[in-house]
């Protein structure tokens, strides 16, 4: 029985949060490429073998495929899912047909085809968040400490109750969720400035690896921490209802903290400063969707939803042949110097492309095992 549980709580929702999220991705090169008369000939959600289908009166066969870890929108013309085609021959292609190729667009064309979908991604975030701060309001505890855990690093430092924290390693830190958010931006330590009566102190507080879990509900899990808790008894839900001018500028402070923690991320571990051990992939956002669905309710699986949309979209503008960004790089370049970038040129970036996506995708999933048996046998 505990095997059915299992695929309840880890498989489905893992499945539908994925689903939603390539759907809304490629409906948005797919819409966008439509107002720009540009013919669509498959949307898949998945890859591989068809499982169901159906053709619109535009001639766009609409699938769903039997492996469940992407999807594409393919253009008349294109070759592949990809849209890395290079060349087609348009002897095969009536006039009126000719004029909707994609190939056959002009480069600014591609290029807001190319964006939509990572834009997209970020305009669900925001309406996921917008719509959790209108119509429910948003979670305030203010930063500051209620207790300072037994022989941690924080308590070495010397942070006491009733210590506010004013700035994590230069940033602002406005309530409690900014802590948690600049401490695991940090490498090795945190430099802190607290205000303790009307004295405003400085200190470098060393990371260390501790466990925590959310409640009493949830496996604790191992992450770098300071050692110390928020006041639980001024933890309040700041209602914002029909507010719009609030939830509209949390909305987008959101994405942008997001945006922000994912790029000095990348940055570190691009620098060497934080360790690739972080790379997580597919097995991790099932483990961590599933985590979820099992012990927070629906409204922190939305939140959790918004967060990887902002991922998704992100990670597609890197400039990395094959992704959306990497394309965008193509279309900028070809817009500035007013002609195609060599066909045999393209392809050769699109090789390396995908060799370097296979290779990233091995290593978090390599990753994502190691953390899988760790989390199982400690």
């Amino acid at each position: 029985m505990e095997w059915l549980l299992n695929i309840i709580y880890y498989i489905v929702p893992f499945l539908i949060l994925l689903g939603i999220l390539v759907f809304v991705h490629e409906f948005g090169h797919f819409i966008v490429a439509k107002k720009l008369g540009v013919a669509v000939s498959a949307f898949s959600i998945g890859f591989g073998k068809e499982l169901w289908s159906r053709t619109d009166k535009d001639g766009t066969v609409w699938k769903l495929s039997a492996i469940p870890l992407g999807g594409y929108c393919q253009f008349l013309g294109d070759a592949d899912a990809s849209s890395s085609t290079a060349e087609v021959d348009l002897s095969k292609y009536s006039k009126d047909e000719q004029k909707r190729l994609f190939i056959t667009q002009t480069p600014l064309k591609k290029l807001a085809i190319a964006v939509a979908g990572p834009l997209f991604n970020y305009l669900f975030a925001f309406v996921v968040y917008f719509g959790l701060f209108f119509f429910l309001g948003s979670y305030d505890i203010p930063p500051v400490v209620s207790e300072v855990l037994e022989d941690s690093p924080a308590q070495r430092a010397g942070i006491i109750q009733n210590d506010r924290i004013l700035e994590i390693n230069g940033h602002k830190i406005s309530e409690w969720g900014d802590i948690s958010k600049e401490v695991s931006a940090a490498i090795d330590d945190v430099k802190v400035k607290i205000q303790r009566d009307d004295n405003v102190i400085e200190l470098v507080i060393p990371l260390e690896t501790m466990e925590y879990s959310f409640d009493e509900k949830e496996k604790p899990i191992k992450r770098k921490m300071i050692g110390i808790k928020g006041d639980a008894k001024h933890f309040h839900i700041v209602k914002d209802n029909f507010n719009l001018g609030n939830s509209i500028s949390k909305s987008a402070m959101e994405i942008y903290n997001i945006t922000d923690l994912t790029l000095r991320g990348v940055g570190q571990m691009i620098t060497g400063q934080r360790s690739g051990e972080d790379v997580g992939g597919i097995i991790r956002i099932a483990e961590m969707s599933g985590d979820i669905s099992r012990t927070r309710d629906f409204w922190n699986f939305l939140a959790f939803m918004a967060l990887l949309s902002v991922n998704l979209g992100l990670i597609n503008l890197f400039p990395i042949p094959l992704l959306d960004g990497g394309h965008v790089v193509i279309y900028l370049l070809e817009i500035l110097s007013r002609r195609e970038l060599n066909a045999k040129i393209k392809d050769y970036l699109f090789k390396v492309g995908l060799g370097f996506i296979l290779l990233l995708m091995v290593f978090a999933t390599w990753n994502d095992i190691k953390h899988l048996i760790t989390r199982w046998f400690e």
